[in-house]
């Protein structure tokens, strides 16, 4: 099934040359088809790459998808012209009204700061308070995840000796997890971050589960007891080649940074990576569609925070 996106979105392109059914917003339309409706606030300096990496992974299911692209108001991107968000991109005033079946909250390079020190910290606590009563479930990513675990839960970061960078085996810690069904014993997943959340902090605290651990990496997944929050350490959705161009990116800038972990073969930054990870991505993202949003979700949206509607362990 397709995914619904703005119209003239250049990541349509890029996903139709892949053979990635995507329909724009003029055609949908004329569906008479309940789609799921997916919010991305996309906090990466790279807005393009991230938004076809994100789709691509949503585009792999059954479910008809009406995705909507975020941007924070009182946040002014270097990396993207003002005129292409716009066009594409809507603010929290534009649709705090609204009721969507899932969103998605994605890293971003801030994690030197306090959380209070981010520039945009207040609009995006008003953004994850309004997601309680207007979101059925989110997916948060890397400093996304961080960031919703410290508003949410009072879980602290902790900072790095060094960045962690590199693709690192998890193990699942809770049998037949619904997010992980499907993945091997031990799947791959790509971590690139400064800081660090730990399992005593997220222990402590009832209503939390540690879903999946990875011994070089830490804490990989975490989800709350009714599904309505899911929290990814690594960046799933990150291509073949993303580690490479960050790698590449800190050496110009002087950072001495160490060669990614299992990523280059031979640990040789001049070889292709191979990517051992697209399958899990794939899998735990169609989990997160099927079990925690389109089994769960009320089928009049407007339902959506008025009902306990959550997984049940």
């Amino acid at each position: 099934m397709p995914i619904r996106i703005p119209n003239d979105l250049p990541a349509g392109t890029a996903l139709e040359a892949e053979n990635i059914f995507v329909m724009p917003e003029n055609r949908a339309r004329e569906q008479d088809i309940r789609s799921l409706k997916i919010l991305i606030l996309n906090l990466m300096p790279t807005k393009v790459e991230t938004e076809i990496q994100l789709l691509r992974l949503l585009s792999n299911s059954p479910l008809q998808i009406d995705i909507s692209l975020l941007q924070m108001a009182s946040h002014c991107s270097k990396n993207i012209s003002q005129e292409y968000l716009d066009r594409f991109y809507q603010t929290f005033d534009s649709i705090r009204s609204e009721k969507f079946d899932g969103m998605i909250i994605t890293g971003a390079p801030v994690e030197s700061l306090d959380f209070e020190d981010v520039d945009y910290w207040d609009e995006l606590c008003s953004i994850l308070d309004w997601t309680r009563t207007n979101v059925f479930s989110t997916l948060h990513i890397c400093w996304g995840a961080q960031a919703g675990l410290y508003h949410h839960y009072g879980i602290p970061k902790y900072p790095l000796q060094k960045k962690l960078s590199g693709i690192f085996g998890h193990r699942a810690v809770i049998p037949d997890e619904p997010l992980l069904r499907g993945c091997d014993d031990i799947f791959w997943m790509p971590h690139s971050r400064h800081t660090e959340v730990r399992a005593v902090d997220i222990n402590r605290v009832p209503e939390l589960n540690t879903v999946a651990v990875s011994d070089e990496a830490g804490v990989g997944i975490v989800t709350s007891d009714r599904g309505e929050r899911v929290f990814l350490t690594g960046h799933m959705e990150y291509d073949s080649n993303t580690l490479s161009f960050e790698y590449c990116r800190d050496m110009e800038k002087g950072l001495d940074p160490d060669i990614p972990k299992h990523y280059f073969p031979g640990d040789d930054p001049g070889r292709d990576p191979e990517m051992n990870w697209r399958s899990t991505a794939t899998l735990i993202m169609g989990n997160w569609l099927n079990y925690y949003v389109y089994q769960r979700t009320p089928y009049n949206i407007e339902e959506v925070g008025k009902a306990d509607h959550g997984i049940k362990r």
